[in-house]
């Protein structure tokens, strides 16, 4: 999956649950992002793996819930 993809997607998961998404922090290889009062690491690579985006959507929903 492509980072802006993954990226469209928080940003839409987040407008869904009424819960604000945050760009905390850049690091070497990873951003730290604050979904409501989850943090997430997010990759900066171009392409993602499929499984770590699944996951890192997975992860934050549960977050809300």
């Amino acid at each position: 999956m492509k980072r802006a993809e993954l990226m469209k997607r928080l940003r839409k998961l987040a407008k869904a649950t009424d819960v604000e998404l945050t760009f905390v922090r850049e690091g070497a290889n990873h951003e730290l992002w604050e979904f409501g009062s989850f943090r997430c690491v997010i990759p900066r690579h171009n392409e993602i793996n499929e499984i770590t985006a699944n996951g890192i959507l997975k992860a934050c929903e549960e977050s809300e819930r």
